[in-house]
């Protein structure tokens, strides 16, 4: 019993010990926490602005230049602001800002817990610095610092929340909130917000206006209705309704019903005072694919490639052309103007008037449409390559096309419903020809006309099982879709002498501290094109005698004075008209027609109306500055005497046949220069 006491007193002895030193330690790790913790916080706080600053703060602007400096938009240009007070602000903004950004803002003291441990969980998971803020941070980083994603600036951000929910209410806080976000453009504060968006004031504001307005700050940008994602604002305005009405702000009965007036949800007519709209936006869209949203709100400076000079004459030029074509029943036109040299976009014109209500803003360059007769120089490209010449004779004459997969044969015709007989690739080429392009198709096969017009930039046609499938021997005619800034690109493979240059839209980024975040220092590219195959088309593309039979010999193709290489497109329902041509100094696409894919007049033609005269008048204003002319002719392309009607090596006892010269690879031996028919009489 003795033993067992002593033993009883012993543990309780050594527990005492351990709870003794646990109180020791336990008391040290405070102090010394509250000591590290003090040093922290007056480490990062010695520099700190005084809360009471919060309203006296400037912002940013997003600045989009052109190549030489001229400025062509200024997104967030002035905090226009317009300051409002507290009670002329309605309770469904005020409510629908609380649900959507900081559902607990009058019940913590400034920064939340839950989002400090979520910040410190995506640190550790390699998210990088993610965490919500609450809306008396938000007015921090809006009014005192900067948007920049950093430890540092996290933690002043939260140093400083707690020191203004010790000086301001939390009414006060909202309202400086609400009067110091950024709503859009110049539109900083509720104030300007509601009179920019509906020209009403804050107080007259109804439930669904209140709600799209709370859903902006996150990202200006992005849910603008004039230059955001399409539709994007319709969605984030559902997801406002939807947070109110959990958060008991609203009933559903209210929700459902402003849902229902989403769709007639009018907003003031704004025309924003932009060049190169088109281009400004296809940019921007860039910018964010790479950097994300926020380094647009932050405000940076973007030097573009464009022309402002070019692009004033070609949206002048369009504007004219389509007052024009409205008995052709073509309401729209697109251009691009890419520099061939180095790939960088010089104008883009989206439509004939951003501002219009119609069709304005939808950028019709970017647009998929079928190329028509457009894409047929790709295929000949592959045709040269497998062997075949300009003077290889097809003949064009009624033929089917079958399969033992289709029941019906294809049976193409030409645009005029003419035969011609034995036609020289160049005399094809030159006057466009369906049927000839649907046989030299047949015979480089599909695959390969996919791959090289993959190569050249038209991404839809990669050789993929799906495209396999769906394209036959119609896609050399333009079946398929495509867009004008890629076919425009895929024709500058042809004027550079076969070398695939990335376009580009941006010199050159930096942030309001004049930091450099990216500089174009070199051209990308890539040879996807022999010279010498690249020569053949542009040299059969720029003669106007190879198109003398359809066209004419003074139809808008030919430039006077100049050499320019140029093809022509129309498809079959006349729903899309295009010209696409380049020199050595420029390339140029020309797309015409209706935003709805509406048919247009059936006297549209190729060459004399349409796509093409907009395309006369932009290369020949560029040829005063740019150069005009192809690519040299390289060594291995050599000259040789042919029979002008059969393509083939004259016989001497022939006499009465005309000659004339043509171009081959001199690779090409005798025996290959011989006539090459294809096809069958019906």
């Amino acid at each position: 019993m003795y033993q067992s006491r002593r033993l009883r007193f012993r543990s309780q002895y050594l527990k005492q010990r351990l709870l003794y030193f646990f109180l020791i330690g336990a008391t040290a790790f405070i102090v010394l926490g509250f000591i590290f913790s003090f040093l922290i916080f007056a480490w990062y706080a010695k520099d700190l602005p005084s809360p009471a600053k919060l309203s006296q703060s400037s912002g940013n602007s997003t600045v989009f230049q052109d190549r030489d400096g001229k400025v062509l938009y200024e997104m967030y240009k002035d905090k226009n602001r317009v300051p409002v007070t507290f009670e002329e602000i309605p309770d469904y903004l005020k409510q629908a800002t609380i649900a959507t950004e900081d559902k607990n803002f009058y019940k913590h003291q400034g920064i939340s817990q839950f989002g400090i441990i979520r910040a410190v969980f995506n640190m550790l998971a390699g998210r990088g610095l993610q965490s919500g803020s609450t809306i008396t941070q938000q007015l921090i980083k809006n009014a005192l610092l900067t948007s920049r994603q950093t430890i540092t600036r996290k933690i002043q951000e939260m140093i400083l929340a707690i020191e203004v929910e010790r000086r301001y209410k939390k009414d006060e806080i909202l309202l400086m909130y609400l009067n110091e976000s950024p709503y859009g453009g110049s539109f900083w504060g509720i104030g300007t917000a509601a009179k920019g968006y509906f020209d009403k004031n804050p107080k007259d504001l109804n439930l669904l206006e209140s709600a799209f307005l709370a859903g902006l700050p996150q990202s200006p940008s992005r849910y603008s209705p004039f230059i955001g994602k399409e539709g994007a604002w319709k969605s984030r305005t559902t997801d406002v309704l939807r947070r109110m009405r959990e958060d008991k702000y609203i009933t559903s009965a209210q929700e459902k019903k402003a849902l229902a007036d989403i769709k007639n949800l009018t907003f003031s007519k704004i025309r924003m005072p932009i060049n190169a709209p088109h281009f400004v936006f296809y940019t921007k869209d860039n910018i964010v694919a790479e950097y994300g949203e926020k380094i647009i709100d932050q405000g940076i400076k973007v030097k573009t490639t464009l022309s402002a000079k070019v692009q004033e004459m070609v949206e002048k030029i369009v504007r004219e052309e389509i007052e024009k074509l409205k008995d052709y029943n073509a309401t729209n036109a697109a251009v691009v103007v890419l520099d061939t040299k180095t790939g960088e976009i010089l104008s883009m014109v989206g439509s004939y008037d951003y501002n219009d209500e119609k069709f304005g803003k939808f950028n019709a360059a970017l647009g998929l449409r079928q190329p028509g007769s457009a894409i047929k120089p790709i295929t000949y490209a592959t045709a040269f390559e497998k062997g075949y010449t300009p003077a290889t004779v097809l003949m064009d004459v009624s033929t089917e096309f079958g399969n033992s997969t289709t029941e019906k044969p294809y049976t193409p015709v030409n645009y005029d419903g003419k035969f011609r007989g034995p036609m020289q690739v160049r005399f094809a080429l030159g006057n466009s020809e369906n049927i000839p392009a649907v046989k030299i198709l047949a015979m480089v096969g599909i695959r390969d006309f996919l791959q090289k017009a993959s190569d050249m930039g038209l991404s839809q046609f990669a050789p993929t099982d799906k495209n396999l499938n769906r394209f036959g021997l119609a896609v050399t005619l333009g079946g398929g879709e495509t867009t004008l800034l890629d076919l425009t690109s895929a024709f500058s493979v042809f004027a550079s002498g076969g070398l695939k240059r990335e376009v580009s839209s941006i010199a050159e980024i930096r942030d309001f501290k004049n930091k450099s975040i990216y500089k174009k220092v070199r051209i990308k590219e890539k040879s996807v094109l022999t010279p010498e195959v690249s020569f053949l088309v542009s040299h059969i593309l720029s003669d106007n005698n190879a198109r003398l039979e359809v066209f004419g010999p003074n139809s808008y193709l030919n430039i006077p004075g100049k050499t320019v290489a140029v093809k022509t497109g129309t498809t079959d329902d006349k729903r899309d008209n295009w010209a696409v041509g380049y020199t050595k100094g420029v390339t140029v696409g020309v797309w015409a027609g209706n935003n709805d894919n509406s048919p247009m007049n059936a006297k549209i033609a190729s060459g004399a109306t349409g796509a093409s005269s907009i395309f006369y008048r932009v290369i020949r204003e560029l040829l005063k500055t740019y150069d005009d002319g192809i690519i040299e002719k390289p060594d291995k392309v050599k000259a040789v005497t042919i029979d002008s009607y059969l393509g083939g090596i004259p016989k001497e006892k022939l006499v009465t046949l005309k000659k004339k010269n043509s171009w081959f690879l001199q690779k090409m031996t005798r025996s290959r220069l011989t006539v090459k028919t294809v096809g069958r009489r019906r």
